[in-house]
This record gives C-alpha cells, sequence and structure tokens, in this order.
C-alpha cells in the first residue's frame, strides 16, 4: 500500500474495513464514543494565561502567557498582550510544553498484526527509493488517537523491507488525510543496513548497495548534463530520479544500524560516498561517540525500555546509553519502540534515563527539539517559540513522568479531542463499575 511517486494504490483503508467486515472483525469499525474527528481549524486567537511555560529553546517562564493565532505562536512571555477577542485560559498552577516528536514509529502504517491489509510497513524490492510514507498514512488509525493523547504531536512513520525502504516524512497527528497532516516530507532516505551475522551475505549486500548508488550517481550526472542542454535525456527511472537529492547532500539518509560494525560500516560508507546520515537505533552507538562527533552524526536511540542485548552487559544498559552519548556530546533524539501500539510509550522511553543521570532538561529536549533538529523541522516543531507551530501541550507536570496528566492538547492551533480509544474504555468500565458497584466510578 506504500505508494510510488506519490500515487495512490488500489489497496486502501476502506479495503481494510470490506476485508474486515467479511471476516466478521467488527473491532476494525470505530464507534461514534471513540471515533477520532480531527480538530477544525483555529477560528480566533487563543491565550493560555497563568502556566509555568517550558520553552525548551530558552528559558523556564514562571507564570507565563502564550498566545498563538492562525496555528502558529504569536507571543510568549509575562508581559503579553493578549488579542482582543482571544479565549482566554486560565492555567494557573498548570504547566506549558511542546508537544512531543516520535521520531521512529510505525503509526499511521500498522494496525493489527493479524490483519494484512492494515499493515503498511513492507514494500518488495530492495531498492524503493521512491517510495514515500506519508502517501500510505492511515488517519482513521486508533493508534493515533492513544500516541497523541501521551502528548505526541508530531511522528515519522517508519517503514522497512529492503535495503533501501523509502523516503520518510514528518506528520502531524491530527488531520483528515495525508496531505493535511504532513509537515515535511522527504525528511530523510531510510537505508536498512544489513546484519553483519552471514558474512557472506553481508558483503554481497554491501556491494549491491555500492552498486545500486553508483548507478543513482551515473543516472544524476546524465540528467545534470540533459538539464544543461548538454546530451539528449536517459531513460526515465524513478528509482534513481528519488536518489538525486540524496546524493546532492539536501537530504540525509536514516540508517538503521545497531551493531557496532553495522554502525562502523554505515559511517565508512557514508565518509566515502559524501552522504549525511542520521543512525537510527544505535544500541553500540556509545562505542563510536568520539567518532560520531567528529563527524557531526546524530542518532535516534530506540528501545530503552529494554534488557541488555548481551549476557556481559549489566542490566541497566539501555537506561545509561543516553547518559553516555549525552557526556561525550553525541546530538541524539530518543525514538522509543517502533511498534505503532506501544508509540504511546516514547515519554517513558525518554524519562526513564534520567533516573540513570541524564538531566532532565536534555531527556525533554530529546523528545522535542533535539528531535525537531535531527530531522530538519525545528522551524516549524520542537519549542514553544515565536513563529514555531502551536503544538502545545497543558500538563499537570513533566510529560516524561508517568504520574502526569495531559489535560489539553493544541496541534497547529487546533483544539483536540482528548478522547482516544484507550480512555472510551476506561470511562466504559468506569460506567461498569459504577452500575454494578454504585457510587461515583473514581
Amino acid at each position: 500500500m506504500l505508494t510510488r511517486n506519490g500515487a495512490r494504490t488500489v489497496r486502501g483503508w476502506m479495503a481494510s474495513l470490506a476485508t474486515a467486515g467479511a471476516l466478521g472483525l467488527a473491532l476494525l469499525a470505530p464507534t461514534p464514543a471513540d471515533a477520532q474527528v480531527p480538530a477544525p481549524d483555529q477560528e480566533r486567537p487563543i491565550a493560555i494565561e497563568g502556566a509555568t511555560i517550558h520553552t525548551v529553546s530558552g528559558q523556564v517562564i514562571e507564570n507565563g502567557t502564550v498566545v498563538f493565532e492562525d496555528g502558529r505562536i504569536t507571543a510568549v512571555g509575562t508581559n503579553v498582550q493578549v488579542p482582543e477577542g482571544a479565549e482566554r485560559i486560565d492555567a494557573s498552577g498548570k504547566y506549558l510544553f511542546p508537544g512531543l516528536i516520535h521520531s521512529s514509529t510505525q503509526v499511521g502504517l500498522f494496525e493489527i498484526g493479524g490483519i494484512n491489509v492494515t499493515i503498511d510497513t513492507n514494500e518488495l524490492g530492495t531498492f524503493s527509493p521512491n517510495i514515500l510514507a506519508e502517501t500510505a498514512i492511515n488517519p482513521e488509525s486508533r493508534h493515533i488517537g492513544v500516541a497523541r493523547s501521551a502528548g505526541i504531536t508530531t511522528a515519522v512513520p517508519t517503514m522497512s523491507g529492503g535495503l533501501i525502504s523509502g523516503q520518510l516524512a514528518a506528520v502531524s497527528l491530527d488531520g483528515w488525510n495525508w496531505e493535511e497532516m504532513t509537515v515535511r516530507r522527504g525528511v530523510a532516505m531510510l537505508v536498512n543496513w544489513p546484519g553483519p551475522q552471514n558474512q557472506n551475505a553481508y558483503n554481497q549486500s554491501i556491494r549491491a548497495l555500492r552498486d545500486f548508488v553508483a548507478d543513482a550517481r551515473a543516472y544524476a550526472r546524465a540528467m545534470d548534463a540533459y538539464e544543461e542542454g548538454a546530451s539528449s535525456p536517459p531513460a526515465t527511472d524513478s528509482r534513481l530520479e528519488s536518489m538525486r537529492a540524496v546524493l546532492a547532500g539536501e537530504q540525509r539518509v536514516m540508517v538503521d544500524a545497531n551493531d557496532l560494525r553495522q554502525i562502523q560500516d554505515a559511517i565508512t560508507w557514508a565518509e566515502e560516498e559524501g552522504l549525511r546520515i542520521i543512525i537510527r537505533g544505535g544500541r553500540d552507538a556509545e562505542y563510536l561517540a568520539d567518532e560520531l562527533v567528529a563527524r557531526d552524526i546524530p542518532v535516534i536511540l530506540t528501545g530503552i525500555l529494554s534488557g541488555p542485548a548481551r549476557q556481559w552487559e549489566p542490566y541497566e544498559q539501555a537506561y545509561h546509553r543516553p547518559v553516555r552519548l549525552h557526556e561525550a556530546g553525541v546530538t541524539f533524539s530518543v525514538g522509543g519502540e517502533s511498534a505503532a501500539a506501544y508509540a504511546n510509550r516514547l515519554p517513558w522511553h525518554a524519562g526513564a534515563p534520567v533516573a540513570f543521570g541524564l538531566p532532565a532538561d536534555v531527556a525533554l529536549r530529546s523528545v522535542t527539539l533535539d528531535a525537531a533538529r535531527i530531522l530538519g523541522i525545528d522551524d516549524r516543531v520542537g519549542a514553544i517559540e515565536e513563529g514555531l507551530d502551536a503544538n502545545i501541550l497543558l500538563t499537570t507536570g513533566n510529560p516524561l513522568e508517568y504520574g502526569t496528566q495531559i489535560e489539553q492538547i493544541w496541534i497547529e492551533g487546533r483544539t483536540i479531542d482528548m478522547m482516544d480509544h484507550h480512555r472510551h474504555f476506561f470511562e466504559k468500565y468506569s460506567e461498569k463499575v459504577r452500575q454494578k458497584h454504585g457510587g461515583p466510578a473514581r
């Protein structure tokens, strides 16, 4: 269902519903209580007053005010002029944070594991750089509302398959369709670095990757010559055409690599090819921290809430990984885990390392401003700052802490309905307790 060059395939979410209906799987059809209706556009200015504002890009502002209009933040501070006719929200005793960014997730591409037509994460073929992930997003996914209620307002839906899986986009977790949801297309080209377990297969995969890049470079030279009027056009190849931005240094390459050798070889490959890369996964990135810093290669860490990968590693190895990268000066973001159903755990992946020495402000930046900078979208999101999108969380505390309640979310200034699939069932079974046992449900 992933599309080539933006064209939709025949398979779609409607086909998923039809198939599910034939199978008698009524759970795919959302009930009116938990259907997620995208929020209407902001109609008038909104001023949130009296809150403690964690701007992330600057100082914490006590008893401050944030004003946003037409989806953008227009004022932040303590002596802010509130526009006439604005909706004024008293947030005294509450906190404002920028919306969180999930930089590696299957949200929107994966729904139910047992129903193939709801899974759109894997395209056939070894090299698919012309695949555009955003065009396959299912805006009706129940995982979107659950992730959003955890404070995630921006995500990078990430596919897999082959050596080059395609182009990633940053999307907003609210909207009627993929066009409305897309914040920025082509934030990175995804490369799945081969596993080194089988030496022959590993070497063959690397050679195939090098050959494909060489073909793309030759195609780019031929197209450049044609556009300059120096030659006739080469035969059109949408895959090779899609590599031109990468080879020109205009698009970064996100390399999925965890093993020490994978990361080392990916760094060498990128240096030889003159590519700008991001390491995603990064299990052994701490052992190459000096190289990553020297080459200005950022890391998207995944799977922090996990046990050690090797027998000789201590139980807290994964929790210390962000601490060691931070101390070494590596730019990193926390990507949590890729499974769509667990996207809502992102704040806990970022918050857990704080107990092991990661400064709390660094943890927060890892899922806000640092993530935005790595993805090249910091001109839109990642902080509470004038001119940025009004992606804002109103909370009872730090959103990375388990006990914090996120009371309201705004995405591009739109007031988000806080009902989601999880909350729907919470309300339902709270009512059961009230009916069966009497008294208040909570």
